[in-house]
């Protein structure tokens, strides 16, 4: 059992595979706590924040805001100054910018759920001034983690942390339960006799929810529903033809029981633990090969990797169509996959050694 006491830090804790990531480390692990600010405008906040307790960092937000982003880092560092913890670690860039400059004699570890280089939101200018900055913080870094082996292998290829100790830890999951396919599709709302392809992520610029919108209209005759909350929903459920149902946030575990096959259209990836939970739950899933999905996906064993265009997704949905017996083999393959690589206690004793080595 750990004795060390670690702070984790986080910008907002919404609903998502990354606050499912840090819940889990402080739950499970002692002596372990969370600092993190209030989701912002459309976004949910993840239920398992109410098991947690959090203290608040009243200004710490995702947007850059130089006023109030100096009010967080006054804010952490006097909740650091009075629980002295002997790690903190950080997630994220707004949390690993600020928490890394605050100066104590703690060790700092930070964790990348992924990176901003697929990310059509931010300009060239803005992805330029963030990699200065990544260079500038490891070096005040004790240990650096990426989740995913391909995530960190492209953060140093951009020169950040060459010189520094880094370990790639994928996430541990716990299988959702599921339902009757009928049932779950009543809750949803969704047609009772149709093949449907589920979408579930946040719907903002770097998951491309709009490559979907465009899938859904070169193929009229194959059904999609999409789930999430985000800045792009009103605009996408605008978009969306006939053959899209755009649900908002829904319960994972009742829209895996209701699809028949998981669909990601991301620009960039760490390794989205809908995507984990999908396969946990029977069912195939064809994403862009981008970021580390390669490493959450098994490609012609559990699920079918893309490019990201309307052309390759379209003929990997094509093949699923075609082969119901190919589905059901990808579906039963990757509950056993998914099952052995992403054990939540291999995830939690990685991280308790590190802290431990530290």
């Amino acid at each position: 059992m750990s004795t060390v006491k670690v702070l984790h830090v986080i910008a907002r804790m919404n609903v998502g595979g990354t606050a499912r990531y840090v819940g889990d480390l402080v739950q499970n692990i002692p002596n372990s706590a969370l600092a993190t600010g209030y989701v912002q405008g459309s976004e949910i906040e993840d239920p398992i924040v109410n098991t947690i307790n959090p203290y608040r960092i009243p200004h710490m937000g995702r947007k850059i805001s130089p006023v109030n982003d100096f009010k967080a880092w006054l804010e952490l560092r006097k909740l650091i100054h009075e629980l002295k913890p002997e790690i903190v670690h950080t997630h994220t860039f707004k949390a690993g910018l600020i928490g890394r400059l605050v100066g104590k004699d703690h060790k700092r570890v930070h964790t990348f759920h992924g990176h901003l280089y697929g990310d059509q939101s931010f300009s060239v200018f803005e992805k330029m001034i963030i990699s200065a900055l990544e260079k500038f913080l490891s070096n005040r870094t004790d240990l650096l983690i990426s989740v995913g082996v391909k995530v960190g292998l492209e953060l140093r290829a951009q020169g950040i942390g060459t010189n520094r100790s880094w370990r790639s830890i994928a996430p541990g999951v716990d299988p959702l339960p599921t339902i009757d396919k009928a049932q779950a599709r009543e809750l949803l709302g969704l047609d009772q006799d149709q093949i449907i392809f589920g979408w579930m992520a946040r719907m903002t610029a770097v998951k491309n929810p709009h490559l979907l919108i465009e899938v859904a209209k070169f193929m009229p005759l194959v059904h999609f529903v999409m789930a999430g909350g985000g800045d792009l929903l009103e605009e996408i459920k605008k978009a969306a033809p006939a053959n899209v149902s755009v649900i908002g946030w829904a319960d994972g575990a009742t829209f895996w029981s209701a699809v028949d096959c998981a669909i990601s259209t991301s620009d960039n990836e760490g390794m989205p633990i809908a995507l984990i939970e999908a396969q946990l739950a029977g069912i195939p899933v064809i994403a862009t090969d981008v970021g580390s999905n390669s490493e959450v996906i098994s490609n012609d064993s559990t699920g079918l990797l893309t490019q990201v265009n309307v052309t390759s997704m379209a003929s990997a949905i094509q093949q699923l169509l075609a082969e119901s017996a190919l589905t059901t083999s990808m579906g039963k393959a990757a509950k056993i996959w998914s099952t052995n690589a992403f054990a939540k206690d291999k995830m939690l004793k990685e991280h308790l050694q590190n802290y431990q080595d530290l």
